[in-house]
């Protein structure tokens, strides 16, 4: 009996003064690098990235959120997509897409690029972008417009600017300065039409290929 009492006391001891341990974390999973990849490059500089990135140094790679690393890729106006990858022990991998800009919209005195879907991307004055063409307009109208020119494959890299009137038609001018009036609506086969005329040896003799008026094509 009193063997069985000094073994009870001596455990009620021991289990009173027990103090659990911290879980402890191997820190060869510490992030110690970061790689940047970047698709397409014009803009977006690796090294600024890792800077906004600086905060993962010495997270732990296991428990790191991809959700904090989207958070920050998301607020450069030039990135399109990424892929993140996780590289056991200490490294994390991101490649980046960036935007390419397609045209220069001017609306209300304002600049903007715009994305090949048609996207707005904050304006910097940017010697690669300097002969983009100019979008006078707004960019939901020029959407459809830049729709119906790549379905017939027509010669965008030809075009300098396009300008939206009041009436919601456009005028296309080439950089031969050749100017292109459309009517407001169906205008496709009027597109195809001036397409074909390219062909033709007389091309050349006309600068302005008017069709505003319904199955007329006035030329100058």
């Amino acid at each position: 009996m009193k063997n069985r009492l000094v073994i009870a006391f001596i455990l009620l001891i021991l289990l009173s003064t027990y103090k659990p341990q911290k879980l402890y974390l191997n820190n060869t999973f510490n992030i110690e690098e970061i790689e940047i990849e970047i698709e397409n490059n014009i803009i977006l500089k690796d090294n600024e990235i890792k800077i906004n990135l600086i905060s993962l140094y010495n997270k732990n790679l296991i428990f790191l959120k991809t959700s904090n690393i989207i958070k920050v890729l998301q607020k450069e106006d030039f990135i399109k997509s990424f892929e993140i990858k996780k590289i056991y022990p200490n490294k994390i991998k991101i490649k980046i897409f960036e935007k390419n800009p397609i045209a220069i919209l001017q609306n209300n005195k304002k600049k903007f690029y715009l994305s090949e879907n048609i996207k707005l991307i904050n304006f910097t004055d940017d010697e690669n972008f300097k002969n983009l063409p100019i979008v006078f307009g707004n960019k939901n109208d020029f959407k459809v417009l830049y729709k119906k020119l790549k379905k017939i494959n027509f010669p965008i890299e030809t075009v300098k600017s396009y300008y939206l009137y009041k009436s919601k038609r456009w005028d296309l001018k080439t950089y031969k300065n050749k100017i292109i009036k459309l009517p407001s609506n169906n205008y496709t086969k009027n597109l195809e039409n001036f397409m074909n005329l390219r062909k033709k040896n007389n091309f050349d003799k006309y600068t302005i290929f008017d069709y505003r008026i319904n199955s007329q094509l006035i030329l100058k």
